[in-house]
This record gives structure tokens, sequence and C-alpha cells, in this order.
């Protein structure tokens, strides 16, 4: 019987990566939902080759173009504002990958129309987990975290308890800027800060890696997904990017996940598990010689990434967290426009933190997504004025 799957931002390259994995087993799966913002080509395509269901699409015009297009189709072609989660049918597997914190929303709604839940959005993670873990208690929905990373921590964490852990390294390639001098970094654009020399990733995420306010992010998310101290954490640079995360036991022996740098790894294992072939799956993957690569691990230049100098500030308060993801996104986004400089992403997300109203928020411990919201609000707005 085949299993049902939805992918929320089947466009971006996490939801393109799924589809890529399905493809390869089609006779096992049917795509009920998907959900795009404004890529009418790829839409188009999707809705030929997958049929689902329904077909979600953010952008009007879009959505507009696409509906006559596919008026006599079997697949509902509806606009996000029709988005009502009670009224779709439950799926196997739902995906959730749109970027930011607009992806909590249907990352929380579909935790309750969902078996297992594979979340690439790890700003709903950072700003939302209390939601989406007693959500999910209460629905009886596995969450599993699908970034390397986190996926590789879940496994090594199966068979080590916490307590027997005395630390774990998150890896960073370092990103487009690795063996750049900082005077290069300082005056670099958007067009240098997206050259990522690992992995094909969306805009916003790619300015995170360049940066290193992704792994920033991670460390947070790691904290909340596994209840580990941050001083159990640190992060490291490994450019060659194939080993995904390691654990320091107090035994003295260390013990990491290390893979092919693609995507297709933790999504492949998310879905099918202990019964994966990964030849079936990624025949490629025996072509890569991935084993007779050399690695290496540095520290981080604080130079270079000033953004590691956050880290201390992380568990501040309730909501810091909160704030220093929406001061992010709302300076990548400046950034990507061209409006502010590379390290004023770093200095504004200081100021921020350091502003006299900056506790009022950061104490609040916010119950429901409009809480996160209003915070989320207030770190934006004021962002733009300590620019």
């Amino acid at each position: 019987m085949k299993k049902s799957f939805s992918i929320i931002g089947s466009t971006g390259s996490i939801g393109l990566t799924t589809l890529k994995v399905i493809n390869r087993k089609r006779k096992d799966f049917y795509i009920n939902i998907l959900v795009a913002d404004k890529n009418f080509n790829l839409i188009c395509s999707q809705i030929k080759k997958y049929k689902p269901n329904i077909f979600f699409i953010n952008n009007f015009k879009v959505f507009e173009r696409v509906k006559k297009k596919f008026k006599s189709s079997k697949t509902k072609i509806l606009h996000t504002s029709d988005l009502k989660f009670k009224s779709i049918k439950s799926s196997e597997y739902t995906l959730t990958a749109i970027p930011g914190i607009i992806g909590l929303v249907s990352t929380l709604e579909m935790i309750k129309k969902t078996k297992k839940i594979l979340i690439a959005n790890k700003e709903s993670i950072i700003c939302g987990w209390k939601l989406l873990h007693k959500t999910a208690r209460k629905y009886k929905t596995e969450i599993i975290p699908i970034d390397s990373e986190h996926f590789a921590i879940m496994k090594l964490l199966e068979k080590n308890n916490i307590t027997d852990i005395k630390k774990i390294y998150l890896t960073a390639s370092g990103g487009p800027f690795l063996n750049h001098k900082l005077s290069a970094i300082k005056n670099a654009g958007p067009k240098e800060a997206l050259k990522h020399p690992k992995w094909k990733m969306g805009k916003k995420i790619s300015i995170d890696s360049a940066t290193l306010m992704n792994k920033i992010l991670e460390l947070i998310e790691a904290q909340k997904l596994f209840n580990i101290p941050q001083k159990k954490l640190e992060i490291v640079i490994h450019p060659q990017s194939l080993v995904h995360a390691i654990i320091e036991l107090k035994n003295g022996l260390y013990k990491f996940i290390y893979h092919h740098n693609s995507m297709i790894i933790p999504i492949a294992n998310a879905i099918f598990g202990d019964k994966l072939l990964i030849d079936e799956i990624y025949p490629e993957h025996y072509k890569k010689n991935v084993f007779l690569n050399n690695f290496s691990f540095q520290k981080v230049d604080k130079k270079k990434f000033p953004i590691i100098k956050i880290k201390n500030r992380l568990n501040e308060h309730k909501s810091t967290a909160i704030i220093i993801n929406a001061v992010n996104e709302t300076l990548v986004d400046l950034f990507l426009q061209k409006k502010v400089a590379f390290f004023d992403i770093f200095r504004t997300i200081l100021r921020v933190l350091n502003d006299r109203n900056y506790k009022k928020y950061a104490v609040k411990d916010p119950k429901s997504i409009n809480e996160i919201f209003l915070i989320d609000k207030w770190a934006r707005d004021i962002s733009i004025k300590k620019i």
C-alpha cells in the first residue's frame, strides 16, 4: 500500500532533494500536498509529474497563472490564503522546509496531520520548540530533524546516554570565506557570500553559512531537540563537510557520523530507516570515493566569524534565541538587497542584545504563536533602527 507524502517547500533545495529520493521509490509513495512560493516552471513541472491531491501556491500572481494552466487538472490548485489545515487529509510523512520563522505555523499545524514530520526548518525549532514538542506528544507524531548535523547527532545519541558525553561538536564548512583575507570578507557582497563551496542551498541559509550564523542557530536547535546543556556543545571548522557531528565520550572515545556531503543521505535515512539500501536511492554515492578523502578540523577564527562571540549569550533569557533569529533574518534580507554591509549582520545583532528594551522582551516565555510573533516583530523593528 502506497504511503502519502506532503512537502511544505517543494521547490526549494531540500524539497527537490526529497522528491529525488521519492523518485527512486515511486511505487511506494503518492504525493498528498505540495506547497511552494513562486517558481512557476517548477510548480508546473511538479503538478505534471507528481499529480498531488493539492498544490498550495503562496505568490498570488503565480497562483493565478498556474490555476489557469491546470484548470482541468485533478490536482486542486489553491492559494495559501485558502489553506485550512483542518480540511486537508493526513499524510504518513510531511517534510517542512520553508526557511524562516514563517515556517513555524505550517510546521505546527502539519504535526497534527502526519505520523512522521521531517523538519528542515530550524527557525521553527529555535522559536517554537515548546509548542512543537507539546503538539507532537498530543498527536503522537514523530519529529525527525533532517539537517545533516542534527540527524547525525540523533543517530549518535541512540546508543549513548547524554550523561556519558563530554562534548558534542557541530561541524561547519567555513563557507565561501574560510580562506579569504579579513579585508575581502568585510567588503564582500551577496554574489560572493552566496558561493558555498560544498552545498547548493537557498539564499538565506547560504548567507548564514558565510557568517557562521547557521552554526549558532544549529547549536540552539541541538539544545532544544536533544536537551543538551550548552556547555557540552562546540563548533569546529571542517572544510571537507564529510563529518557531520562528533561526540566525545567521558571514557576518552570519540564517535562521529561521516558521509558524502549530500542531503540525500539524511533524508533517505529519515524516511526508510534500517530498511534503506543507499545504492537503490543514491547509486552515485559509490562513485564519490568519500572514504579516500583526507579531512581536517580547526578552531573558529573569531575575526573572520565574529558572530561566534554571541554564543555565550544564547541562553541569557527565555526568548533570546527568538530575538537573535529575527534580527538575523532581517539583516540577511537587507544584505541580499545590498542595503547593509556583510559585518553589519553581526554588529546589529550585538546592538539589539545591548538595547535598553531587550530584556523586557527577552524574558518573556511565549505560550502561543502570537506571543512568539510579538517578540519577533519587536526584534525586527528595532534591528532596522540599530543599523
